[in-house]
Parts: C-alpha cells; sequence; structure tokens
C-alpha cells in the first residue's frame, strides 16, 4: 500500500500534480485513489468531473475523493462535544456559546485525516495520492494526529482520574450530567484514531511530495517546509518543479523567465539534494480534464505502461526520522532536521518529554524508556541532523 501526500505553496499547482500523479498510476493498472483535505474543493475542477464525499469513479481503475470532515466528525467526535456541551450548559453557558467552546481545535483538519487513515486501512486501493492544503495548514494537520493522541494520553486517561473526577463534580453540581459510557467510549476512540492516523502517515510506505515553482519566495517555504515535516517525522521522496518555462525561440521575455527559473531550478536540486527533483514545463492548454492531466503526467513519469506500477508502489528509500544510537557510555537521540539553522533551535526536556522547536515549529517527543533513566548532557547540528546526547543517571540506574 502506497499513500503519498501532495503539499505546496497556495498556487504551484499542488492539486494538478496530485490529480495527475493519480491519473497516471490508474493508467498503469494501479487502482487509484485521489483524495482532497483541501477546503478549497479544486480536485473536481482539476479533473473535470463532480465529485462525492464517498469515493466516486471518475476513470478506469481511478477514483476520487472530496473529504467530507463534518459527517466524520459526527462519528469520532459526536458522543464527547455533546455531553461537554451539556456540561456546560448546566453551569450556565448559553447553548450557542457552549457549542463553540467544544469545538475540536483543528478539527476539519484532523477529521479529514480520519477519513484518509479508513481509506488506507480498509480501501481496496494499491495508492492513495492527497492532495493537502497549502503548506502551512498542512503542517498543523499533520502534527496535531500526534500531539492530540499525546495530549489525551496524558490528560485524559479516561477509566481513572479525569472522569472519574467528573462524575464526582457532576454529583456535586445539581444539574451537571454524569459522564455516559458512551463519552468514555468515545474519548477511548478518539485516541485511538489518532493513533491509527500517525501509524498510517509514518509508515514505510508513506511519504510527502512537494510541489513547487523555480521562484525565490516559493523556494524559500519550501525549504522551511522540509525542515518542519522532518521535525514531524515525514519524509519527502521528491520534489515536483512545476510550470517551467520553455526555453525556445527568441522572445525576450520568455528567455529572461527561463534564465532565471533555471537559476532558481539550480538552488532547488542543490537545496533539496538527494531528493530526486522531478520537472513539469507549462503545456500548451490549461491542464484540466484526464486527457491533459495524462500529458501533463507524462512529462513528470514517462509513458503509463504496466512495467511502471512497481516503480508507483515501491517502497520510498527515505533515512529513519529518529533513532538512537550508542556511544561508548552515552546514548544519542539522532533527529533529521534538513536545512535546520543553529540560530532557530530550541531544545528542553521535561520529565520523559523532549521538547524540539525550530522555524517557530514545535514538537514534543515521548522518550523512550532507556532515555527516561538518562540526564541530556549536550547537543549538536550536524549535517542535517540534531544529535542530543544523554547519559544513564546514576540515581536511576542500577549495577548489574
Amino acid at each position: 500500500m502506497r499513500l503519498l501526500l501532495f503539499t505546496g505553496k497556495g498556487g504551484v499547482g499542488k492539486t494538478t500534480i496530485a490529480a495527475a500523479t493519480a491519473v497516471h498510476a490508474a493508467r498503469c493498472g494501479v487502482k487509484t485513489l485521489v483524495a482532497s483535505t483541501d477546503s478549497a474543493h479544486s480536485l473536481a475542477d482539476a479533473l473535470g468531473h463532480p465529485l462525492d464525499p464517498a469515493p466516486t469513479e471518475v476513470a478506469d481503475g481511478l477514483f476520487a475523493q472530496q473529504v467530507d470532515s463534518r459527517a466524520r466528525g459526527r462519528r469520532s467526535w459526536g458522543e464527547i462535544q455533546e455531553y461537554l456541551v451539556a456540561v456546560l450548559e448546566a453551569v450556565g453557558v448559553e447553548p450557542l456559546a457552549a457549542e463553540e467552546l467544544c469545538l475540536l481545535p483543528g478539527a476539519d483538519e484532523v477529521l479529514a485525516l480520519l477519513e484518509i487513515r479508513d481509506q488506507v486501512r480498509d480501501g481496496p486501493w494499491d495508492l492513495v495520492a492527497v492532495d493537502c492544503a497549502p503548506t502551512a495548514d498542512t503542517l498543523r494537520l499533520l502534527a496535531l494526529p500526534e500531539a492530540l493522541a499525546g495530549g489525551l494520553e496524558r490528560l485524559l486517561p479516561v477509566q481513572r482520574r479525569v472522569m472519574r473526577a467528573l462524575a464526582t463534580g457532576a454529583r456535586g453540581i445539581r444539574g451537571l450530567p454524569p459522564p455516559r459510557d458512551e463519552v468514555v467510549e468515545g474519548i477511548q476512540r478518539l485516541q485511538a484514531e489518532l493513533s491509527g492516523v500517525r501509524e498510517v502517515l509514518g509508515a514505510a510506505g508513506s511519504s510527502v511530495r512537494l510541489v513547487l515553482t523555480p521562484e525565490s519566495v516559493v523556494l524559500a517555504e519550501a525549504r522551511r517546509t522540509w525542515t518542519a515535516l522532518s521535525l514531524y517525522g515525514y519524509g519527502v521522496d521528491a520534489v515536483v518543479a512545476n510550470r517551467l518555462v520553455p526555453d525556445e525561440g527568441d522572445d525576450p521575455w520568455r528567455t529572461a523567465w527561463a534564465r532565471q527559473q533555471r537559476e532558481r531550478l539550480a538552488e532547488v536540486e542543490d537545496s533539496f539534494a538527494p531528493v530526486p527533483v522531478l520537472r513539469a514545463g507549462y503545456t500548451g492548454t490549461e491542464p484540466v480534464g484526464l486527457a491533459a492531466l495524462a500529458g501533463l503526467a507524462g512529462a513528470l513519469y514517462g509513458e503509463p505502461v504496466p512495467e511502471a506500477a512497481g516503480g508507483l508502489l515501491a517502497e520510498p528509500q527515505l533515512p529513519p526520522a529518529l533513532r538512537v544510537e550508542r556511544s561508548g557510555e552515552e546514548f544519542v537521540l539522532v533527529l533529521r532536521l534538513p536545512l535546520a539553522d543553529r540560530g532557530d533551535l530550541e531544545l528542553s526536556r521535561r520529565g520523559d518529554d523532549l521538547t524540539v522547536a525550530v522555524g517557530g515549529r514545535r514538537r514534543v517527543l515521548t522518550l523512550p524508556s532507556v532515555l527516561r533513566r538518562c540526564r541530556v548532557v549536550g547537543a549538536a547540528l550536524r549535517e542535517g541532523e540534531l544529535r542530543v546526547r544523554f547519559e544513564p543517571d546514576p540515581d536511576l540506574w542500577r549495577p548489574l
């Protein structure tokens, strides 16, 4: 099972590239789903075919879906939200305000990912291509499942402390409803679903493709995006340079644009090495509809022959995002952070958690058991890797 997530700065053509990739895969004989979590709903426009919240067949072997996060939310968050609204109303909060207060932060994005998880895990697909929102929203989206699941694990041990406290409080305040069994089950289910999302996104067959145009501002954002994706543990298996201007003829305007794009393209290849950079030029007509998307895909991936299916479905060869090494008496936690700047990096430890922040983005890492009994003695950023050194804490280690 192969999962490809496409993202990029707004306006670079990520929806078109995701759709073209899906069309190409289907024509190679790969049973493919292309789904959009972008609220802009542009996937149907690119395919030239109306879409529903459920997968819709648009060609032989090709299905497409515009994810409806509201319907998914009623299944995953409904019981919890209803209970919290009832609690707030019981203590005097107006019903409309109570509903607003009980909205799950980032709910639409996370619930869309739950639908993607279901399709990857339970669907009949060989390949799922996801047209994600522009990069800022995508980064928030990809960070949320781990953060929310970890928060639920730390703050909502539902079978013991919190639910018992809620039940005690409910008995102490007249009219305050005690939590029902469905609420407890709902929180447990949501926690399991969020963990399942992280497992699917972090699986060996999952990767991100960054779509960009060869322009300075777009390249700067793409570089930051690669660092942030790595911080959250996601691998980039290719960069797609889109809308390249052909350097043909004697038109001065086009010649100048093509020259400038060549310069930026060289920077793209240098920045992202050894990640491959795929190229897609401007097409003679707007790439809308299956035939036009197939033509664009041909420039990116070559002819859609059955023999190409194996390459499309092969697991990407990506270095591990996070690993622990032994170095003499010390342990070293290694986190890949390509293109990170030492001046933007912050590191702190609290209990069993290590917080890493870079470029304004942050990840809380729950340390493996061996490192929980150690103390941090140093850290360094070298060649795109953050290396945090730990030494055993003599108060927590017992000699053999």
